[in-house]
């Protein structure tokens, strides 16, 4: 990755990533770090080892820290954003145990608020594809654009309950960041693949693993979409800057058949098990 200059007005803005040691949340802090910010990252343990790999980044040492913060304290929340320029919110649970869906909403509804408190200027909120493409009525030739949302009943019924999560938590973000008179920006990434700068496997990462160590015997005739998680970070920052952006904007990279990414990783990696039937 390429290094970049400091934001546009040359300060060093402070601004704040919930979730810093996740999987997007690692990679937009990188990102932030590389063109210059300075960096307040939370956690819910920020001595927890598994967030070392944060302060090992470029620049980490001189402008990154990271504080605890619940999403669901929201005087945490308002101690973590305090003289911040912007926000971005990444932490979100990626389950679909039903008690995470309220988790997702209230936490997002305090997020947009206490950066609204604390003065921010501008929000960036990561929803999912998992918000748009989820629609058995839609017909199969339709393009998808960033006015799609997946149906709520069908995935209430479906049992995916993390799309359902996504969902009203960026409705939530949406109404409250009018109602406070926030800019709000939104990324909608799809299956984010990608390296991973944390030391365990997130959704996406083993989604890749359990086909090549062959506990994923099977694969749908479907096909899905793709997106590395470096542009991720990229139009994280890119929505942040750009003072005109506003609402969804859709981070795809590609769309595969589930065979063609079973063909790439037998030919990627050889040496693993040559597991992957229809």
């Amino acid at each position: 990755m390429s290094s970049y200059s400091k934001p546009n007005n040359g300060e060093e803005q402070l601004v704040c990533v919930t979730g810093a040691g996740g999987f997007i949340g690692s990679w937009v802090v990188k990102e932030l770090l590389l063109r210059g910010y300075r960096v307040r990252g939370t956690a819910r343990d920020p001595a927890d080892s598994k967030n070392a790999h944060l302060l090992a980044l470029e620049g980490a040492r001189e402008r990154l820290t990271l504080c605890r913060a619940n999403v669901l304290d929201y005087e945490s929340l308002r101690a973590a954003f305090s003289g911040c320029h912007g926000v971005f919110h990444v932490a979100s649970p990626v389950s679909n145990d039903p008690e995470l869906v309220p988790v997702a909403v209230e936490g997002t509804r305090n997020v947009i608020n206490a950066a609204a408190d604390e003065g921010a200027r501008r929000v960036v909120f990561t929803s999912s594809y998992g918000a748009v493409h989820m629609d058995p009525n839609r017909s199969p030739d339709a393009a998808l654009d960033e006015t799609c949302w997946s149906d709520y009943e069908f995935c209430k019924r479906t049992d995916n309950l993390y799309c359902c999560a996504k969902m009203m938590a960026e409705i939530t973000a949406t109404e409250e960041a009018a109602a406070r008179g926030l800019q709000l920006a939104v990324v909608v990434p799809c299956m984010t693949m990608g390296p991973m700068l944390q030391q365990t496997l997130n959704f996406s990462s083993n989604h890749v693993a359990r086909y090549l160590m062959g506990t994923k015997r099977t694969y749908p005739n479907a096909v899905a979409a793709y997106v590395d998680v470096r542009d991720v970070a990229r139009a994280h920052v890119l929505a942040y800057e750009r003072p005109d952006a506003r609402g969804r904007y859709l981070c795809i990279g590609t769309v595969l058949h589930r065979a063609q990414l079973i063909a790439m990783l037998r030919e990627l990696f050889p040496q693993y098990p040559r597991h992957g039937q229809v």
